[in-house]
């Protein structure tokens, strides 16, 4: 695959802001108070970093072969947390800024997909941001599950 000047330049962006995420989601890890939100962000960081690797590829002029199974399989179900208040509360500031970390990465990835020529490299993209779109919805689960999302 040969890339445009403005292809590099939206993979070299998307690459920058899924490290950001590895970064975040690791940090947020560690930071957590609930054992089942430390893990929650353990996976997805494992699934950003794909999306780094698969960027990478891709920069190198390789269209990756996206198959389902490759993201970590995240959490069906939450239950509440035991965390004293403000561990809550923490982990609900945490939640709150990875979930706009998400609506913003899925906003960049839906610009890049019409930017793109090759097919396959749209449809990795298009990939990728499907999995965005589901940490996105299991972090909602978990602040549902504990009352930190008003709806």
């Amino acid at each position: 695959m040969n890339l445009t000047q403005k292809e590099m330049s939206l993979i070299k962006d998307m690459k920058s802001q899924e490290q950001l995420c590895v970064d975040k989601y690791n940090k947020y890890a560690s930071e957590a108070c609930d054992p089942q939100l430390k893990n929650l962000l353990g996976l997805i960081a494992q699934a950003e970093q794909n999306h780094v690797n698969t960027l990478s590829q891709m920069e190198k002029g390789t269209v990756p072969n996206m198959q389902a199974g490759t993201c970590p399989t995240l959490p069906t179900a939450f239950s509440a947390s035991t965390c004293p208040a403000d561990g809550k509360n923490n982990d609900k500031y945490i939640c709150s800024d990875l979930l706009s970390t998400e609506k913003h990465v899925s906003a960049v990835y839906n610009t890049s997909i019409f930017e793109f020529a090759d097919v396959g490299a749209r449809n990795a993209l298009n990939h990728i941001q499907k999995e965005e779109q589901e940490h996105g919805e299991k972090l909602f689960a978990y602040m549902n599950a504990n009352g930190m999302y008003n709806v």
